[in-house]
């Protein structure tokens, strides 16, 4: 199936690896061009190589964090890719802890990152997209299931899963599509460091895919295409939604 993304232009930010980057992957691969950013310069730049480089990809180190960041990367994808076509929002994780142990410093900063820095993105972005043009969130399943010892993400998540779910409502009339993509346990280097955390990295692993019903963890590429394929015209009537890629663990429908 032709994915329609030749020529098309996207920003993705938290792109240098992991999500963003598999993303990143299946997008120029299919013909797309994109501009991708993280906080990192040198593992922005690293990624750009890896994607191929000019006139397929382009890079800019930028922290969502950074209230000035938005305007930046707007005005950077502005230039670098005329238009803009579609925005793949992805940010770190907040810190991990409990409920009860979690610092009020810790949910200001989670704040700040998960929920502020992709709605001040967002505001930048908006004018400048049109007809056609989709806006697509990395979240997780934890909008759907909480995760042990995540609370942060617990609470913030499904926040801003209904955000987007609102914000669907208020740019359909205009034909921009919204949506989240709910990843499950993929095989990140987020992944390793909290089975590295854990003390034993081999039963962390092996616990979690007890609980997949595909019985292993999902691999960056089956995220980036199926992330791909949400972004494209093929799926110009999916908005509204979130889609979980988990290889089954989610118990909710």
């Amino acid at each position: 199936m032709d994915l329609g993304l030749g020529g098309r232009g996207y920003l993705l930010t938290g792109a240098s690896r992991g999500l963003g980057f598999a993303t990143a992957r299946a997008l120029v691969d299919d013909g797309a061009r994109v501009l991708v950013s993280s906080r990192s310069a040198d593992a922005v730049d690293a990624a750009v190589a890896s994607l191929g480089g000019a006139p397929a990809a382009s890079g800019v180190p930028a922290d969502l964090g950074d209230a000035d960041a938005a305007g930046r990367l707007v005005a950077e994808a502005g230039d670098r890719l005329g238009q803009i076509d579609g925005v793949l929002i992805s940010v770190g994780g907040p810190a991990p802890g409990s409920v009860l142990r979690a610092t009020e410093d810790d949910w200001r900063a989670g704040v700040e990152n998960v929920l502020l820095g992709p709605l001040r993105l967002v505001r930048e972005l908006v004018p400048h997209l049109g007809e056609g043009a989709v806006i697509a969130f990395v979240l997780s399943i934890s909008v759907r299931q909480p995760i042990g010892h995540l609370a942060i993400s617990n609470g913030l998540r499904p926040g801003l899963a209904m955000t987007a779910k609102a914000l669907a409502d208020e740019l359909g009339p205009r034909g921009i599509r919204v949506l989240g993509l709910l990843p499950g346990t993929i095989a990140t280097d987020r992944i390793a460091e909290i089975e590295a955390a854990s003390g034993d990295p081999a039963g962390a692993r092996a616990r979690t895919e007890a609980g997949i019903p595909l019985r292993r963890v999902g691999r960056p590429e089956e995220f980036g295409r199926i992330a791909a394929f949400a972004l494209s015209p093929a799926a110009s009537y999916l908005t509204g939604t979130m889609i979980a890629v988990d290889g089954g663990m989610s118990r909710a429908l």
